[in-house]
């Protein structure tokens, strides 16, 4: 069902509850008041009903029709079309999921259509039911209501948001991978909530610049500022929460690089101890080589060898490794290879 309320109110208070659009243009011609009519994804023919009854302008309708628009305010003469972005977070996948809610307002009518589940335009009709003082102020007060409603939506978006930048900063000295994925798509959040929220506060601003010359009414004035307060804190908010985040970023990226270092300095120890342990390695290799040398050349089975006839061999074969060993070992240690 595409036409989800459809009320016409006078003095405050719904007086009529039509059963099709049909029915709620003639009463509205006949009896006066204001119509606000709710409608979900409505159709192309109930649309263009809605737009020759109320005469809404193409491009407006167009825009409407299709969806997927920036949040914005426009003004058609006397007709305003809002196109605003609510949001709400998804705890199950820590997301921030974005309606679209589009609004003619007229002096005899608001038209809200809704393109997604949120928000719950029902509950900001049932608040408004039940306060004919300011419903009593005519279609600008639905304009109002829905402004706040949206935005108030957004500070559940906000804690989310919050959580998951807190749980961001644990991550980034944990050494976790995954955690600059997370940062960038954090961070896309973060602008897609900017976009939607930014052109909130120029949206009303281009409502107060307008207060004197259409005549708005005192009370509605204060209550539009209210909001408009709001809407800052949560742009602050999330002008904070982009530059957390490219901090993090940043963070994240000396990290690394710290660790890179580190782990470069830690393979260069390695490296050379290991070239240490070669040295000294080579340089008693060659020290126990050179008596081997002597001691190999003895112990061939040749007829003549100094030990043999000589009594003098054997000790001068035994001083000549040793000699040989000690002037290794006296270069290596010059070095420092021992």
């Amino acid at each position: 069902m595409t036409v989800v309320d459809n009320a016409i109110y006078r003095d405050g208070v719904r007086v009529a509850t039509p059963d099709s659009l049909e029915e709620t243009f003639e009463t509205l011609a006949a009896h006066g008041g204001f119509a606000w009519i709710g409608l979900y994804r409505p159709t192309d023919a109930e649309l263009d009903a809605v737009a020759a009854e109320f005469g809404l302008h193409a491009l407006a309708v167009e825009d409407a029709r299709k969806g997927h628009q920036r949040a914005k305010l426009e003004r058609y003469g006397d007709t305003l079309f809002a196109v605003l972005r609510p949001g709400r977070y998804l705890d199950a996948s820590e997301q921030v999921e974005f309606g679209e809610v589009h609004l003619f307002v007229g002096a005899a009518f608001a038209v809200s259509i809704r393109h997604a589940e949120s928000p719950d335009l029902g509950r900001v009709r049932r608040r408004l039911e039940g306060n004919p003082e300011l419903l009593r102020r005519g279609t600008e007060a639905v304009l109002y209501a829905v402004l706040d409603e949206v935005v108030d939506e957004y500070a559940p978006v906000v804690a989310g948001l919050e959580n998951d930048i807190d749980e961001i900063e644990d991550q980034l000295f944990s050494g976790d991978p995954e955690v600059t994925r997370r940062i960038y798509d954090l961070s896309s959040e973060v602008m897609e909530f900017q976009r939607a929220t930014r052109p909130i506060v120029d949206m009303i601003a281009t409502l107060e610049r307008g207060f004197e010359k259409y005549g708005v009414d005192v009370e509605l004035q204060r209550y539009l500022r209210d909001v408009k307060d709001h809407s800052i804190r949560i742009v602050e908010r999330g002008e904070g929460f982009r530059q957390l985040l490219q901090n993090a970023l940043t963070v994240h990226a000396t990290l690394v690089g710290q660790r890179q270092n580190e782990e470069m300095k830690r393979l260069t120890e390695t490296s050379l101890a290991q070239s240490e342990q070669t040295k000294k390695i080579s340089s008693w290799a060659a020290i126990i080589f050179a008596p081997s040398l002597v001691a190999g050349i003895y112990g061939m089975n040749f007829d003549f060898m100094p030990e043999l006839d000589e009594p003098w061999g054997y000790p001068f074969a035994i001083a000549l490794m040793i000699g040989f060993a000690f002037t290794l070992y006296a270069i290596f240690k010059q070095r420092k290879w021992l």
